[in-house]
């Protein structure tokens, strides 16, 4: 049901959910059954089953159609006498993680709903965002735009303030929209321990314990063809997460903290980043997660106690990497555009350092990286997995990195073209600072995930897709069994050798289809208790077998008698 507001409602929100329309609902059905007929899966979109190739990875699902669709900008102003979460301040951390839906049919319904985090106001039970989010693609039978009201807590979770829905029936180009309307918020669901505070504070004294959520909606006009799919097209966000804590286990510095020789300083510290690119995303780019092992399909639906236990530390160890707090930074650009090309390289530093990236885009083209290396000592069990928050559907990954060319004006393919890293060449690093010219540089990248293994004829696809929002930057992609990108990749990694001192963020590789996972998951299920308790609901005969007096004495001495054969690296025992 819609929120109560402070004046009545004249825009057409109302409090029931449209009904789906007939004639989309009709021409989806069709759409499926073609699909399947095309590409030999099922009506779902499934592929049939064969005992070579896993089920995953490309899915040749066409998007439902349907009539119209209409671009919507909504504006998320501010909100009005929120609790207090935090006592010692006397305020809270406030923003709000929005999610629109609509009565348009999806192409799986695993697929993601669009969602939108604006920043962070800290210290503030009246925060202002004035976030600014464009969606295209709003059908016309309407929207539901849910509004949660959250207080930012690194330290713990996040205390949820309380909802605001928005159901919308109908939209078109007479549509008059949503103007600065106050939305009152529910409590139900919110912190207990907040509105404890708040109600403390009315009797003490002329406090309101209500508050509101000031919101706009506007059709800015019909969005292009063909319709089936909201996506957004702004506002062009970018976000930068630090982790001190990570970073420090990881053992990456990045400059700024302790002297060092030559007027340099370092930190501990780790960086992933967040890049919202202009959809739509091409239709094409639609991977589903491949089942290379049996655990995996449970770690993604949550089936079974191993799988949900699974899933909960993929979606933690999201939540600690893309970690929000006070050094957050965030950023707003104009999209497609150099400004958007210069934005993007200095998250990856430019061509320094030799670095390589592990990256997600989400298939409403979310940019998600992070550097990889085997630096970093935290045993991620899933790398494409956690950047993508454990989606079944994205639209792909793999890796990149980014060169400096010596001809900007010259084809990279050029004879007489030469790179850096791979050359030392005058006018950058390691000895000068990067030329700011997106021209200068060419983003490398490929398909190398064991997770979702993107399919590398569509590659093509993603190129034109990442030239239309980074103008000017050179961009080049490649197959993950390519010989030559192979050797690229080398050629960073030595590089990086070289250059170690400017290394900022690392993260495990995840190729060669994720074998060393599933290792690392054997091994640990030897050790570990909870997974002792996971095998023995999953194989109670063999636990019978284990319990038999004298077995389990005899793995132990078996295990310390070996236990000293491990090879030794640096001085210390090798493995995690």
């Amino acid at each position: 049901m819609s929120e109560e507001k402070h004046s009545p409602p004249t825009n057409g929100a109302t409090d029931r959910h449209d009904t789906p329309n007939a004639e989309v609902e009709k021409q989806s059905d069709e759409q499926r059954e073609k699909g399947g007929a095309r590409d030999g899966s099922n009506g779902k979109g499934e592929k049939p089953k064969d005992k070579n190739s896993p089920p995953g990875g490309f899915d040749r699902t066409r998007i439902p159609r349907a009539r119209d669709g209409y671009t919507v900008r909504f504006t998320f102003h501010r909100a009005e006498n929120l609790p207090m979460s935090d006592l010692n301040s006397r305020s809270s951390d406030p923003y709000i993680h929005a999610t629109l839906t609509s009565p348009l049919p999806k192409r799986h319904k695993e697929d993601p709903d669009l969602i939108l985090r604006t920043p962070t106001v800290h210290r503030n039970t009246d925060p202002e965002w004035n976030t600014r989010w464009i969606v295209a693609g709003v059908p016309s039978s309407g929207f539901r735009l849910k509004c949660r009201i959250y207080d930012e807590d690194p330290s713990d979770h996040d205390d949820r303030l309380g909802n605001v829905t928005i159901n919308v029936h109908r939209i078109g180009s007479d549509w008059q929209g949503i103007k600065e309307e106050s939305f009152s918020i529910k409590k139900r669901m919110a912190s207990k321990r907040a509105y404890s505070m708040r109600a403390c504070a009315v009797l003490l004294s002329s406090v309101a314990m209500g508050g509101h959520l000031i919101v706009s909606a506007e059709v800015l006009g019909e969005s292009e063809p063909p319709h089936g799919r909201m996506y957004t097209i702004g506002e062009t966000a970018w976000v930068k997460h630090y982790s001190p804590m990570i970073g420090r286990i990881a053992g990456t510095k990045a400059p700024g903290s302790d002297s060092q020789p030559g007027g340099k300083t370092e930190k501990y510290d780790f960086q992933a980043n967040e890049f919202q690119l202009q959809g739509p995303v091409p239709e094409e780019l639609y991977h589903r997660f491949v089942e290379f092992k049996p655990f995996v399909k449970g770690m993604f639906s949550k089936a079974g106690l191993r799988g949900r236990i699974l899933n909960r530390a993929l979606h933690h160890q999201h939540a600690s990497v893309y970690n929000f707090s006070n050094s957050t930074e965030y950023g707003i650009v104009e999209p497609r555009s150099e400004e958007a090309s210069m934005q993007f390289l200095k998250m990856v530093h430019f061509d320094e350092g030799g670095r390589i990236f592990t990256y997600v885009v989400t298939l409403d083209g979310l940019f998600r990286f992070t550097e990889t290396g085997k630096e970093f000592g935290i045993d991620l069990l899933s790398k494409h997995t956690m950047h993508s928050d454990v989606n079944v559907y994205i639209a792909c990954s793999g890796e990149f990195f980014v060169r400096r060319l010596k001809h900007p004006k010259q084809s990279v393919d050029s004879p007489s073209q030469a790179t850096h890293p791979d050359t030392d060449l005058p006018g950058g690093p390691p000895d000068e600072t990067p030329p700011k010219d997106p021209r200068n540089y060419e983003l490398v990248i490929d398909n190398d995930s064991g997770t979702y293994r993107p399919d590398g004829s569509i590659l093509p696809l993603l190129k034109e897709f990442l030239k239309a929002n980074f103008p000017s930057l050179h961009v080049a992609t490649k197959d993950c069994t390519d010989e030559k990108l192979a050797r690229m990749k080398e050629g960073q990694r030595e590089r990086k050798k070289k250059e170690g001192k400017n290394i900022q963020m690392v993260q495990n590789s995840d190729d060669d289809i994720s074998s060393s996972d599933e290792e690392r998951l054997d091994k640990y299920e030897k050790k570990i208790k909870r997974e002792q308790v996971l095998s023995a609901v999953e194989n109670p005969k063999q636990t019978m077998k284990d319990l038999i007096p004298g077995r389990k004495g005899k793995k132990e001495r078996e295990e310390r008698e070996t236990s000293g054969d491990g090879v030794e690296v640096n001085g210390g025992p090798s493995g995690t």
